[in-house]
């Protein structure tokens, strides 16, 4: 509908300023001109002549036609000048409004002229664009698209979650989020495509289709627990894969949530935590090998300095520890001795 009326405002203004002036111009030169001429220069008096001859409304008198011919050109004529100012004023003014667009910061814009894609698109930004062109505007910003068990949470107002079979052909439950964006320089792609709408199109189909590819290679418990980020980084190489060619980029999958069946999910439990417990039996059996192992390292370096010291404990030498001992005492008198052992005094004359 848009289009339509665009349409008919450009093809009107073409005719009131350019074809009805020139072939009002052609009639005064030539009046000989064809009705088609004729028609095009004032279609409003044509019409007129029409329908009087059609239905035989000739004036009776040729003073009363002359009258009324002169106040119809009259009146005519100052109507015709007055709404051709208010229509050209009136159409100049909405050309000039749609020729200015200005494109948020995080989006583009997609040119169509007359249901045409133009392949250019327009950055975010103030812009002169031709008056007849349509804009859409699209984010370029990060996207999320969330499917989850819990209402609200994702784009759908139900539970959202996706079921896929594991390669051991049990079914799980698993909430995802995906995070993407559009390519700008692949926008008029997108919109030509897929529409404006291209996340239920595309985004959707391909995040349901890829988790039960890769889901298919892995088992519930290796899923469930420590391959989740393998299993992530999976997918999403699939989806890049698959998507990133239609003009739309995949920055990052997280998958959220895992539900196995109530009975498997306990079984897992279990076998978790008796595998934690095992792990932690080892590190304590190993720790108490390492402080084995110090100690003996101990014993040994105080067997080997007890057997040194025993080697070098001398007389002489323990006579030198005791001399060393006494300086630190307070009161202590050094005498030195003779060879018979007796104190030694200085003689006195």
């Amino acid at each position: 509908m848009g289009e339509f009326i665009w349409n008919v405002i450009f093809w009107g203004f073409i005719y009131v300023f350019i074809v009805r002036p020139i072939a009002q111009r052609y009639v005064q030169m030539n009046p000989n001109a064809s009705h088609f001429v004729y028609i095009l220069a004032d279609p409003v008096k044509e019409l007129k002549k029409y329908t009087s001859a059609q239905f035989g409304l000739q004036p009776k008198t040729a003073s009363y036609t002359q009258t009324r011919n002169n106040l119809s050109s009259n009146f005519m004529n100052n109507m015709n000048g007055k709404i051709l100012w208010i229509v050209g004023g009136v159409l100049l003014i909405i050309f000039l409004m749609n020729a200015i667009v200005v494109i948020p910061a995080g989006s583009t814009g997609v040119r169509t002229l007359f249901g045409k894609v133009k392949d250019k698109e327009i950055s975010s930004g103030l812009h002169i664009i031709n008056p007849l062109e349509h804009i859409e505007r699209m984010t370029i910003r990060t996207e999320e698209y969330t499917m989850s068990v819990m209402q609200g949470e994702g784009q759908r107002v139900g539970a959202d979650q996706i079921a896929a079979l594991t390669n051991e052909g049990l079914s799980i439950d698993l909430d995802i989020t995906v995070f993407y964006h559009l390519q700008e320089d692949r926008a008029s792609d997108v919109y030509k495509d897929l529409g404006v709408n291209f996340q239920e199109k595309i985004i959707r189909p391909e995040i349901r289709s890829a988790i039960r590819e890769v889901i298919a290679h892995y088992n519930a418990k290796d899923v469930y627990s420590e391959k989740r980020a393998e299993v992530s980084s999976e997918i999403q190489k699939r989806m890049i894969e698959t998507i990133e060619p239609r003009g739309i980029g995949i920055e990052q999958v997280l998958l959220r949530n895992v539900t196995l069946p109530p009975k498997l999910s306990a079984s897992i439990q279990e076998k978790l935590q008796a595998e934690q417990e095992s792990q932690r039996y080892e590190f304590v059996l190993e720790k108490e090998k390492k402080e084995a192992e110090r100690k003996r390292v101990e014993a040994e370096g105080q067997r080997d300095a007890q057997a040194i010291i025993n080697e070098s404990l001398t007389p002489k030498y323990l006579e030198y520890l005791y001399i060393k001992e006494l300086k630190d005492r307070a009161g202590t008198i050094y005498v030195p001795v003779g060879n018979d052992g007796l104190p030694l005094f200085k003689s006195v004359e």
